[in-house]
């Protein structure tokens, strides 16, 4: 299978307090049934992904470029371009882009 970036969906949503987004492009959408997304996202700066909770499936973040503040179950880190986070399930989990440039990075959720 290939899929070409034309044929990718997008959808951005606002993110956080400030009028910022996130965009979100749909790498997968649907072809696998055990990953619910796994998408290239971007978050504005000032932007943040608020803290939820993962129940019966995990996140994982790779981080391409920029950096921002991860909230892993109430502990704050610093990440950037490099970084990979992991929420299992029953965990927790946010991220805010409080640096000076888009934050870019992978999400990938799969069903447990």
């Amino acid at each position: 299978m290939i899929i070409k970036p034309e044929n990718m969906r997008t959808e951005i949503e606002k993110a956080g307090d400030l009028g910022k987004n996130l965009e979100l492009k749909f790498l997968l959408d649907g072809q696998v049934k055990n990953v619910r997304t796994f998408a290239k996202a971007t978050l504005e700066i000032g932007a943040e992904v608020g803290y939820h909770v993962h129940n019966g499936e995990s996140e994982t973040y790779y981080i391409l470029s920029g950096c921002g503040t991860y909230n892993d179950n109430g502990t704050e880190v610093t990440v950037s371009s490099g970084d990979i986070t992991f929420t299992a399930d029953g965990e927790g989990h946010g991220l805010r882009n409080n640096g000076t440039e888009p934050l870019v990075f992978i999400a990938l959720i799969v069903y447990e």
